[in-house]
């Protein structure tokens, strides 16, 4: 494909997603079915391109006020990720010659919020809660692509045979730190030719994320729930630890995200799993489950806003309102999962949010009301699943992932024992 054509579907993608009307992942996908005959590295350029102008949005529009033609040409020419030749090739000796000056600024002083790329009432209280040297090394991070995680699935292989398999393949691949069954990835190899793959041996899924499934401590012959199951990583790492036995529920209000746990279901080898779609969280297939379950995992519906580097446009479509609605609904679906529980069953509320709004003010006024529940230290619930240097995940007893310190996405998770 020519350089400038390439580089005009840059700025049709760019206006598609830049409208923030729409997850950017599911704009992405449906400009590439629109655009079949697109080459691998082709769609790579135009995909990292546009995360690139997610992730440091108020940046690009300030630098690009002072080129000229469309705006979405300019910001695509500053966070083009494809090759720079190629590019080159693109540009017209006027727009070289910008773009060079451009590159030439020293944006070290520019204003706090050009360098941090966050709006102002995310930044703030992650500033209050981090420091100024944490805020700024958390802010970094979040503008780096993230790597792929993956689990290894234990019904199939062990990690050191999956890491071999994957050596073979010419794909470097590591242990990951604190996951006792994951692997770390860098960069985006299509996997999905892998038999290692296809036929369930692993999945992708956040270190972060596997260690939630970890504090729940599923065990064989239990009855289990995920009460916000979603496309169901969670759910098979569940299964895996129960060893595919006794029954494991997953819960979710959407049809379509429970459809796409469908396939994963099959490829894992797992059959004690029942999705379930219900109407909400006080469904009559919740209450005829009231003192039933052994343990129950909310991963409550949040901003996501841990998980930046993956979804960056988040940051742009979330506002204060919507937090505030959230916690809403977070306090209702914990109060509601938390009914399911026998006496001595376990509790997990986990989301994908920094903020202590949706995390530690959600898992304390929860105590307050449900004296019966008991909160059990995480680094001591960790430690026992066989994660790897426990106490460096946890704050206040409650699990804290944070992108710039753990390598994984932001995750909170707090845990409580029914007495």
């Amino acid at each position: 494909m020519h350089p400038n054509a390439l580089l005009e579907m840059s700025c049709e993608l760019l206006r598609a997603v830049l409208k923030l009307d729409a997850p950017a992942d599911s704009v992405v996908s449906a400009f590439f079915r629109q655009h079949k005959g697109l080459g691998q590295r082709e769609r790579h350029a135009l995909a990292e391109t546009t995360y690139a102008v997610l992730r440091r949005r108020p940046l690009w529009q300030h630098l690009a006020q002072s080129g000229r033609g469309p705006t979405e040409r300019r910001l695509a020419i500053l966070a083009w990720q494809g090759n720079d030749t190629f590019l080159r090739g693109a540009l017209t000796p006027q727009e070289q010659e910008w773009l060079a000056q451009v590159q030439a600024l020293d944006q070290s002083g520019l204003p706090p919020k050009l360098r941090h790329n966050l709006p102002d009432w995310l930044a703030a209280p992650l500033l209050e809660r981090l420091g100024e040297d944490q805020f700024w090394a958390l802010a970094a991070a979040m503008n780096e692509p993230a790597p792929l995680d993956l689990r290894v699935n234990s019904l199939k292989n062990k990690r050191e045979e999956a890491l071999a398999v994957l050596a073979t393949a010419n794909i470097s691949a590591e242990a990951t730190p604190y996951s006792p069954l994951g692997i770390r990835i860098p960069g985006k190899p299509a996997l999905n030719k892998l038999e290692l793959f296809t036929g369930g041996g692993v999945e992708v899924q956040d270190e972060g994320s596997q260690l939630l499934a970890l504090m729940l401590d599923a065990k064989r012959s239990e009855m289990v729930v995920d009460f916000c199951a979603g496309a169901g990583g969670k759910t098979l790492a569940l299964g895996d630890s129960m060893r595919n036995t006794g029954r494991l529920y997953a819960f979710d209000v959407s049809g379509h995200r429970l459809a796409a746990l469908k396939p994963r279901l099959a490829r894992s080898g797992l059959s004690n799993v029942y999705p379930t779609q219900i109407a909400h969280e006080r469904d009559e297939r919740i209450k005829r489950l009231t003192g039933k379950i052994d343990r129950v995992l909310v991963d409550a519906p949040c901003s996501g806003l841990g998980t930046l580097r993956r979804n960056p446009d988040l940051k742009w479509r979330q506002s204060p309102q919507a937090i505030a609605e959230l916690q809403v609904k977070q306090a209702a679906i914990l109060a509601s999962a938390a009914r399911m529980l026998k006496p001595g069953g376990r509790l997990v509320y986990a989301t994908c949010s920094l903020l202590n709004a949706e995390n530690e003010e959600i898992a304390q006024q929860f105590e307050a009301a449900h004296p019966q529940f008991a909160k059990l230290d995480a680094a001591e619930v960790l430690a026992k699943a066989h994660v790897a240097r426990a106490d460096e995940l946890v704050e206040n007893g409650y699990l804290r992932l944070w992108p710039h310190r753990h390598h994984t996405d932001g995750f909170f998770a707090a845990v409580w024992e029914k007495r």
